[in-house]
This record gives C-alpha cells, structure tokens and sequence, in this order.
C-alpha cells in the first residue's frame, strides 16, 4: 500500500528514527527533577521551591537566524544547537537568573535523522555545560516551507532567580565601571551582513581560505556563541553586579540602554579590548561605518558588566578574560562610543 503522507513528502518513520537516535543524548542531561521520558506530550519539572525564600520564573525564546545558512553550506551541525543555548542561558543570566530547563524547536523541509541527532548533540553539549535540562522539544516536517537540506532552530529556556538577587540595573548611578566581557566571534548576531559581504561582495565561498585566517572563512563565521553563566553566576549571587547586557541583536546602541535607569548614559571606550580580526575584516571589505558595526556587531565584546567602582578588582580578578571599556556618566540612556 502507498504510503500517501511519505509521498506527500512527510516520513513518518524518519521521525521515530530521529527521536530513537536522540533518546540517549538527551537523557545525559536529565537530574533527579525531571520526571518521565522524552517523548511524552510534555516534559515535566519538579521545580524545587523549597530551595528558595521568593523565586522568579524567567523566560527566554530565541534562534540561532541565517548563521544557519553557513551551518547548511559546510554541513557542518553539530555547532548550531550548542550556541542556541549560550544565548539563551545569557538571555536570561542578564537578570540574575540560573537555568533550570530547556526546550528546542527544529522545522525541517524533511526529517533526517543523522542531521537531527548532530543538532541535538550540541543542544546537549550546551546543556550539560550549563548545568540545565534538555526536557523537551519538536521536530516538525513541512516539505515546502524550507528549501532541501535546510531547516530553522528555535529554543526556549526557563530559569529561576530569588526576588532580591533580580538584576534590574535600578542602582546604576554615574561613576559605576563598565566592564566587558570577550566574544569568541559574531556569537549569533549581525550574519545577514556579514554573508552579504563574505559571499555576495566579495565572492567567497564558506570553505575559501582568507590571509589572516588559519582556518576557511566558514568556520570563521561558525565560531561558537559564548556562554557567562559559568563564570558570572557566582559574581550574581555575592550581589557584586549592577547590571548586565547580553550584546547580541542591536549591539551596543540598542543593548546597553535596557539595562540603564533615567539619568545615566554609558561611555565606551573602543580602544580598550583587542577588537577580533574577523570583525576588522568585515568592516574593511564591507566599507562598514564604525556606528554601524557598533550596532550590529558585538565586536568582541559578548557581554557589557557594570558595578560599582570598589567592586570593580573583585570581579577582574574573578574572570579569566575581562576588560575596563567605559563608565556610566550623567545622561538619558545614550551610548557614545569615542
């Protein structure tokens, strides 16, 4: 008998293989609050109240957008899921938050099933390294919705944080340090143009080689979205940290203000990290103004970290890698860069 939903471009049986394939990897993330088995039509949580006096719920959904793209020409998958999770887990870590639980969403043209298991394993490499679950999550086949071979990632991440350890940057005040902290490339923001420019001005293909580079201009682009939580939520429960701004889409001019009361601006100082050569590549071939960079790119600096002064060696000598890039001075929320 025809199988008419296979022939209709759905594979059913592609599905349980992937779910099968997956089952083991997902598994490794599980601790003693996850209750049932992957595969049920929802994932349970014992959420552990009574470790808490007064806890918050906080929520994340994001993706990983047309880094995507670079992942489908190298067919290289296995990277993708890891950095939608660090941004997630810094989506929420901005509040203080620790992540309890994590659930993902891949839309396919068509279910393959070694492709999901390479998504899934960095979904839990991520997860593992961020001491949270990979508790659910669905793959959903819609032949006509995505080109062949390409697919779109989506997670959702739900952490928790006690009311009085909430960072809402309410106690920023002119004076306070602004700190940042390093990025190990675009993380998961600013891909659209710079594969306008990597691929369509200057013709390069994602295996090319490019002087400056030790490896193909790709894997360049592929470099992994950093996760803090491992060294800032220490800093965060000591109430050493005033604020915190995940650079990600809108980099500095749209990031930095959500964190600031009335009455401050930040200054940046750009000379003040090592700005990554793949960043001074993009704005040179791409004739990109500087302004512009700042609002697109991270430019090194995946996340921006303000305390107050007497707090500021503390936390240096806390982090591996951290420099002073500014100050929060008297203002109405604006960010000049100098």
């Amino acid at each position: 008998m025809t199988d008419l939903y296979k022939a209709a471009g759905v594979d059913i049986d592609a599905g349980i293989k992937s779910v099968n394939r997956i089952k083991n990897l997902v598994r490794g993330t599980y601790n003693q609050r996850v209750l049932g088995e992957l595969g049920g039509f929802g994932g349970l949580y014992s959420f552990p109240a009574a470790e808490f006096r007064d806890p918050l719920l906080v929520s994340s959904t994001d993706g990983v957008g047309t880094k995507l793209k670079i992942a489908f020409a190298l067919r290289k998958y296995d990277t993708v899921g890891y950095d939608l999770v660090n941004h997630c887990v810094n989506d929420i870590l901005v509040q203080g938050a620790k992540p309890l639980f994590f659930l993902d969403y891949i839309g396919a043209a068509s279910v393959n099933p070694e492709l999901i298991e390479a998504v899934v394993s960095g979904l839990v490499k991520g997860c593992r390294e961020n001491d949270t679950v990979l508790i659910g999550g669905e793959t959903a086949e819609m032949p006509g919705m995505y080109a062949a071979g390409e697919f779109d990632l989506v997670g959702t991440i739900v952490g928790v944080v006690e009311r009085e350890e909430l960072i809402t940057g309410s106690t920023i005040k002119p004076g306070d340090s602004v700190l940042g902290l390093p990025s190990l490339g675009l993380h998961t923001n600013g891909y659209s143009l710079a594969r306008k420019i990597c691929f369509e001005i200057l013709g390069l293909k994602p295996t090319d080689s490019v002087a400056g580079f030790s490896e193909p201009i790709g894997e360049v682009l592929l470099a992994p979205h950093r996760s803090y939580f491992q060294e800032l939520y220490p800093l965060i429960t000591a109430g050493l940290i005033k604020g915190l701004a995940h650079i990600t889409g809108g980099g500095f001019y749209d990031n930095i203000p959500r964190i600031l009361p009335q009455g401050c601006g930040v200054r940046i100082n750009s000379g003040s990290w090592p700005v990554l050569p793949i960043f001074e590549f993009l704005i040179k071939e791409g004739a990109v103004p500087l302004e512009q960079a700042y609002r697109v790119f991270n430019m090194g600096i995946g996340m921006v970290l303000i305390c107050s002064p007497e707090n500021r060696e503390r936390i240096r000598s806390s982090l591996k890698e951290v420099y002073q890039i500014g100050a929060v001075i008297e203002g109405e929320r604006e960010i000049t860069i100098c």
